[in-house]
């Protein structure tokens, strides 16, 4: 024990020259070699710093301390390192440390170091302290508004609740006669047509077929650009829908004869099919019209006078021949004319005709909307489509993307035109005074240099005529083309002059030509393939009121 004392106070020993010089310098890094030297004069690099003489002796007091034995020191505070100021201990701001003798023992080391992480006095409380016992004691609280209520205050509370209640009730009452407001077919419906295009070609327009296809030239009142054929390069069926597809007539009789000098004649032209009343020896009043029939059946095209060849060739198909309706509801995907069955007031559109929807490409409205119109008028030049229209519109997308279902509603009393639900209707009009009132037309009228003074066709009609006889239905591509490529164009206002690059005006009497000579620009957006440039119907579906 002894010797172990004395190698350990050696260790510790510092030479007068080091403590007597305090310059420091610069620490060797490489490893003293210890050959051929002393023992007792190697100095061991680990030694403790200058400023501990003895581990013996505390630094405090410099009193002696007891030498704990190895595997007993765990605990002990360590020793001031060299270049720090040493404070005294006997009192501090956390008080005094606890001793058990004038000299502090490794035990009481253990409580300072205790005593040195424990939390500061309490500060005395000021005026501005946050301390709880400061906070005033709610129980002892003036709380006048307790005591004595508030009028106002209740009176406020009334108004509120009371203009809330009064919001509520009239957001229901306006509810119940909004709904109330909304004619319905109350009557029974029975379904007279159910087509969903699920036959082949040949059966969906033969004779035990639903559809009969309309094979004329002359515009069908609208001055359509296009002729309509019973080929089946413009109308067929494929996979469950319907195809109307246009094409260039260019492409059967070459581009010059559209222009000039060539006899185009429809042989199957069905003019005296769909207008019975033109028949020679039919009682209608307004007898046989042969410039109506030879401009529905054939053309000679002239450079001379501009008149050319339909240089688009479409389809127009009908259901005349297998079902019609007088009052009921029609859905189709997704566009549909209805046309009489009978001219039974006159010529189109004084027998009137339905247009459940139509769609523009190039025109001020395109084809994100949908409109639906009724076709009426005293003359067959004079038609008030302009009173009774409507349109719907969606955003972001167009009516080209997908299938809408377009309905028609229609009774003696009203008739609505709606795109997938009630809440999208494009029309909806209620038969509450005659047409002839509601088209405000003038008593004479002008047709060239001749005046005519105007009758009323439908003077022995109801509110409803003439939207009071059966009705077929009718898809037509000069509506279709529009849908799903540029339009085939016509001359009824359909296409606003000066709006989309339209390249005619309406009035001109050269209208189709400069239509023909603009291919350059429509054409190409047709697309390379038919099925791309067609347009596609799923299902019709007709109901009457039974």
């Amino acid at each position: 024990m002894a010797s172990s004392h004395h190698h350990h106070s050696t260790l510790a020993k510092i030479p007068n020259e080091q403590r007597t010089n305090p310059t420091p310098s610069l620490p060797n890094l490489s490893r003293p070699s210890t050959a051929g030297t002393a023992a007792s004069s190697i100095v061991n690099p680990f030694s403790p710093p200058a400023s501990i003489v003895s581990f013996s002796i505390d630094p405090v007091t410099n009193s002696s301390m007891p030498i704990v034995p190895a595997g007993q020191q765990e605990g002990l505070e360590p020793a001031p390192r060299h270049g720090l100021t040493t404070l005294p201990r006997s009192t501090s701001y956390y008080g005094t440390r606890p001793n058990s003798g004038d000299n502090p023992s490794r035990v009481a080391s253990g409580v300072r170091l205790r005593e040195t992480f424990a939390a500061p006095p309490a500060r005395p409380l000021t005026a501005v302290s946050t301390s709880v016992s400061l906070a005033p004691n709610p129980n002892t609280l003036d709380k006048p508004w307790v005591t004595t209520k508030d009028p106002y205050a209740r009176i406020a509370y009334l108004l509120t609740y009371s203009v809330a209640f009064l919001g509520i009730a009239a957001s229901a009452v306006r509810c119940y006669f909004g709904y109330k407001s909304v004619p319905l077919i109350t009557g029974n419906l029975c379904m007279v047509l159910d087509e969903d295009f699920n036959s082949d070609t040949d059966t969906t327009f033969g004779p035990n077929g639903n559809w009969f296809r309309e094979v004329q030239l002359g515009g069908f009142g609208n001055g359509e650009f296009e002729m309509t054929t019973a080929s089946s390069n413009n109308s067929y069926t494929s996979d469950g829908y319907l195809y109307i597809t246009p094409t260039l007539t260019s492409d059967m009789i070459g581009s010059s004869a559209i222009f000039n000098g060539y006899t185009y004649n429809l042989t199957d032209c069905t003019y005296n099919e769909t207008n019975p009343e033109a028949n020679p020896g039919s009682t209608n009043s307004t007898g046989f019209d042969a410039t109506a029939y030879y401009q529905s059946c054939g053309v000679v095209s002239n450079s001379t006078t501009g008149t050319i060849i339909n240089p688009i060739q479409s389809a127009r198909i009908t259901t005349r021949k297998s079902a019609s309706i007088r009052y009921g509801r029609v859905e189709l995907w997704p566009a549909i004319w209805m046309l009489p069955v009978n001219n039974t007031y006159g010529p189109w559109p004084m027998s009137g005709e339905i247009d459940i929807s139509g769609i523009t490409r190039k025109c001020s409205q395109g084809i994100d909307y949908v409109r639906g119109s009724l076709n009426w008028g005293p003359l067959s030049f004079l038609n008030a489509v302009s009173k009774t229209f409507g349109w719907w519109t969606q955003r972001r997308t167009d009516y080209g993307e997908d299938f809408h279902t377009y309905a028609l509603e229609w009774t003696e009393s009203f008739l609505r035109i709606y795109v997938d639900t009630r809440l999208h209707y494009m029309l909806e009009l209620s038969f509450n005074e005659p047409f002839f009132s509601r088209g405000d037309f003038p008593s004479v009228v002008q047709n060239g240099t001749e005046p005519i003074v105007l009758q009323n066709p439908w003077v022995n009609g109801t509110n409803a005529t003439p939207f009071d006889q059966l009705l077929t239905s009718s898809i037509d591509k000069q509506h279709s083309i529009s849908l799903l490529i540029s339009p085939v164009g016509g001359t009824n206002g359909w296409f606003p002059d000066n709006a989309g690059n339209k390249p005619w005006l309406d009035n001109s009497p050269t209208a189709m030509l400069a239509f023909a000579q603009a291919q350059d620009t429509w054409y190409p957006t047709w697309g390379s393939d038919g099925e791309s440039s067609s347009f596609v119907v799923d299902s019709v579906k007709m109901w009457e009121l039974c």
